[in-house]
């Protein structure tokens, strides 16, 4: 199934790796098939190889850029893939109501307003799992 990967494929599965964490990105690509392997390979190389690995903005940056978009465009399994991510990233929950307020002007009160409740929900079980014992993990 895998070909020879670019350095482009290579620079973005370290960036992947790198924002959303090791677990998601095995757990990916242990789904992957024959018949997504090639649009896997295309986000792998241009957003996270290309767009994610550009030095111009840091990851916060483009993390907090991300989630507006999403939440404008109504991706909601992607913002609560992305609020997951800001554990990696360096984006707090403050900044997150930051970029919803934006979004409520921006793209309208009804997206804001279902997207806040995915991240506080996405925030909610990231605290939970924080903060139980390792043994119950």
């Amino acid at each position: 199934m895998s070909e020879q990967r670019s350095e482009r494929f290579e620079q973005g599965m370290k960036t992947r790796r790198s924002v959303l964490g090791d677990a998601h990105v095995d757990r990916a690509e242990k789904m992957k098939t024959a018949f997504d392997e090639p649009f896997q390979t295309l986000i792998t190389e241009s957003a996270w190889g290309h767009v994610w690995s550009r030095p111009g903005l840091t990851k916060r940056e483009r993390s907090l850029i991300t989630i507006a978009l999403l939440a404008a465009l109504g991706h909601h399994d992607e913002v609560a893939m992305h609020t997951r991510a800001t554990a990696n990233t360096g984006a707090t929950p403050d900044d997150l109501m930051e970029v919803m307020l934006h979004v409520a002007i921006y793209a309208g009160v009804p997206a804001a307003n279902h997207n806040i409740k995915i991240i506080k929900d996405v925030l909610e079980k990231m605290h939970h799992q924080a903060t139980q014992p390792e043994e119950g993990k």
